[in-house]
């Protein structure tokens, strides 16, 4: 067993036949499931544009999800490293998907948007710039082909008890 190697592994099944199965474009649905051992079920779609539900996950989604989900793991990783202590953490990811003549497509950017409130304003700086770090060490972020942007926020817990914050922006555009 490489110890350098990790295995995952998740399960599609197509849940969309509809008692006609492919026989024409509009005959079947696209839902699906996606499973994994211990995890709940993921309820999946196309997204609505190419025919699939609105109220399922759609792969363009769970891309952007990853990314963001990946980023902000690392990002808490590089700050217990550095001693940065954030209370919060939240992203509003956006990518765009390009469509071909051909039909087929690809995402060609992905943008992130993470908001950090940490505790220790002489910290804001250093809480802005450990973004590189979580970037280069991101496993999804690092095995995409496209851009993965980055514009974070910093904010400063004024009184933790509270819940306000001062905010820092910084770094706008900053690329992975």
């Amino acid at each position: 067993m490489n110890l350098s190697e990790h295995n995952y592994r998740v399960d599609v099944v197509w849940t969309g036949n509809r008692g006609e199965g492919t026989s024409h474009y509009r005959a079947y649905s696209r839902d699906h499931e996606v499973t994994s051992s211990g995890v709940p079920m993921i309820p999946g779609s196309a997204d609505p544009t190419f025919h699939g539900s609105a109220e399922r996950w759609n792969p363009e989604q769970l891309l952007l999800a990853a990314l963001s989900q990946c980023h902000m793991l690392s990002y808490l990783h590089m700050a217990v490293k550095h001693g940065v202590n954030v209370t919060s953490y939240e992203d509003a990811a956006e990518g765009t998907m390009r469509l071909n003549p051909d039909g087929s497509g690809e995402f060609v950017s992905v943008t992130l948007r993470p908001h950090v409130t940490i505790t220790d304003a002489t910290a804001r700086h250093l809480a802005q710039s450990i973004h590189h770090e979580a970037a280069a060490a991101c496993f999804i972020g690092r095995s995409v082909n496209f851009p993965v942007l980055h514009e974070p926020v910093v904010h400063v817990a004024r009184n933790a008890a509270a819940g306000s914050a001062e905010e820092l922006a910084a770094g706008s555009g900053m690329s992975a």
